[in-house]
């Protein structure tokens, strides 16, 4: 399994493209796609127009604003270069609802030359391929669905937080990760509302047992602090401070057997 970060960064962010990731494993898909993830994508050895399922979080604009320059390059493609896989977007309860706004109001957006499906998730986990994913709500803005995402392929875990408040649900969606991508968006001396600070994404990967934690999705202010020294305080595992187009393996295990679901 392989993760390479596209943004790391917010909405608009002097140094870094906003929430979006790449994963590889049997099957090649996409964890949100906020605005300039996709010219980072463009310089990754990915054929893009291979990509066949995008995984949302949620739909603030900082992780979704990119899938209609996406969509209107695919549709593009489709009709004037080549052939286009079909594309399944899945995310949280109104993703019909948005998506079918966005195809409908988009002039050429509903004569794709290929599939789109629309697909809702909670908590039942589904399968991309050989890949086991399981979605797990979590507490990010008030009335808004936000999920995060717990991906198993090969024996190995690689979880997602999305936006996320600390809670007990991003706990149990860690649980024994061996690489858990977190919502670090601000420093814990300058917490701010609606997400985790350093020293929440520290404490979540010391509870939940993560093997390896990765740092993203900062707001400019937690760029001025040492986000890794602050998220050590709670957790002595391996930290890695999350940077655009950073390529993140995590090697399958001996005889390919997946870990137990939380």
């Amino acid at each position: 399994m392989k993760l390479t970060i596209l943004g790391s960064g917010t909405n608009v962010h002097p140094r870094r493209a906003a929430a979006g990731y790449l994963v590889q494993t049997d099957r090649l898909f996409l964890l949100d796609l906020g605005p300039r993830t996709l010219m980072n994508l463009l310089k990754t050895d990915v054929d893009r127009h291979q990509i066949r399922h995008m995984l949302f979080s949620h739909y603030h604009a900082d992780h979704v604003s990119d899938f209609i320059t996406f969509f209107f390059d695919a549709v593009y493609h489709a009709r004037y270069v080549g052939t286009r896989a079909p594309l399944t977007l899945i995310g949280p309860p109104g993703t019909r609802r948005l998506f079918r706004s966005i195809l409908g109001a988009f002039p050429s957006f509903t004569a794709a030359a290929f599939p789109v499906t629309l697909r809702e998730v909670t908590t039942r986990p589904f399968r991309i391929g050989r890949t086991r994913i399981i979605p797990r709500p979590v507490l990010h803005s008030r009335g808004l669905p936000c999920l995060g995402y717990r991906i198993e392929f090969g024996g190995r875990v690689l979880a997602y937080s999305g936006d996320s408040q600390y809670c007990e649900s991003v706990v149990r969606l860690c649980r024994q990760a061996d690489v858990a991508v977190l919502d670090c968006s601000f420093p814990a001396d300058r917490p701010g509302p609606g997400h985790m600070h350093a020293g929440e994404c520290g404490q979540v990967a010391r509870e939940a047992g993560v093997r390896r934690l990765i740092l993203s999705h900062f707001y400019p202010v937690a760029d001025q602090a040492d986000v890794r020294r602050q998220a050590r305080r709670e957790y002595r595992g391996t930290i890695v401070r999350g940077k655009d187009l950073m390529t993140v393996s995590i090697s399958t295990s001996a005889g390919g057997r997946r870990r137990g679901s939380q």
